[in-house]
């Protein structure tokens, strides 16, 4: 099938098109999605981002904030105290409650998954420190090898250790009976 008349020919690029109009209804004028609680409740709709942060004491621009020193470091002049161009923050608390949020200690969430903390407990009841075995082991569903296990029972070693103290207790008196 032949091809359509004029398909072939060079496209010029229109400089008389305005572009802009294209995208602006897709820029519409809304308030930024914020996930800090914070800030999302000093926030003013009728100012724009960069007032909004400044007067909570943030940086909209981090290189304006903490710009870089243009003189080398050893040579310092010195100043006479005030700082040129300071700017008030009216809402400090903002800073404040985020420094304290900041201060307190998180919460340790890591935890195994039930199946991982099975097969380790399965493989140190049934083969205690022999790992060559427990790579041998049916239940070794995903063939690891042996220092692969040797590394998941470390990591439940690390994850839990009173449970694991525990556990290899209770295995002691089991070994006794047996001999």
């Amino acid at each position: 099938m032949p091809k359509a008349k004029g398909k072939s020919r060079r496209h010029k690029y229109s400089y008389n098109l305005n572009r802009k109009r294209l995208y602006r209804s897709a820029r519409r004028r809304a308030a930024p999605r914020i996930a800090c609680s914070h800030i999302r409740h000093a926030w003013d709709p009728r100012k724009s981002v960069a007032q909004n942060l400044a007067e909570m004491g943030l940086a909209a621009d981090p290189n304006k904030a903490v710009p870089i020193p243009k003189k080398p470091q050893g040579m310092e002049v010195e100043s006479d105290g005030q700082q040129p161009g300071k700017k008030i923050v009216r809402k400090p608390y903002v800073v404040n409650e985020m420094e304290l949020e900041a201060s307190l200690p998180e919460k340790k969430s890591n935890t195994l998954s039930r199946d991982l903390i099975d097969y380790v407990r399965y493989m140190i009841q049934n083969h205690g420190e022999n790992y060559k075995e427990m790579a041998r082991d049916e239940k070794n569903y995903y063939q690891d090898t042996p220092k692969q296990i040797k590394r998941k029972i470390n990591v439940y070693k690390n994850f839990y250790p009173e449970e694991y103290k525990n556990f290899i207790a209770s295995l002691k008196p089991e070994k006794m009976e047996v001999q």
